[in-house]
């Protein structure tokens, strides 16, 4: 269930910051053989972590993982194609940041409430 205070964000900003890094080692391993690239189903591990099936966001993201085929395919079984992982990183990078200016707005929000602002 959504918090009350951050609703659905702050569970957000957990699978986000752990898709970036999943994001991360895949850019990492560009170049290693056999390697094969993951991403987190975001949009089912969010649904996942706020609906009433107790999942932490951590064991969302792990429920809703998958491999990435990719457009072509490489020599050496690697499934990494840099440009693609560039471009999630950069807008899921965005989107985190998004959501930690939301829940800073909102932090704000309540700070000055408590001081009577």
């Amino acid at each position: 269930m959504a918090d009350p205070l951050f609703g659905i964000h702050g569970k957000a900003l957990e699978l986000r910051s752990q898709r970036l890094a999943m994001l991360a080692s895949n850019i990492a391993n560009a170049a290693t053989p056999n390697y094969k690239a993951r991403d987190i189903d975001f949009r089912k591990a969010l649904s996942d972590a706020t609906s009433n099936s107790g999942m932490t966001a951590g064991q969302a993201a792990d429920a809703n993982i998958g491999y990435r085929v990719p457009l072509e395919t490489s020599l050496d079984g690697n499934t990494v194609e840099l440009s693609t992982e560039q471009n999630q990183f950069a807008e899921n990078a965005l989107q985190y940041k998004s959501t930690l200016s939301f829940l800073e707005g909102r932090i704000n929000t309540i700070k000055q409430a408590l001081r009577g602002e």
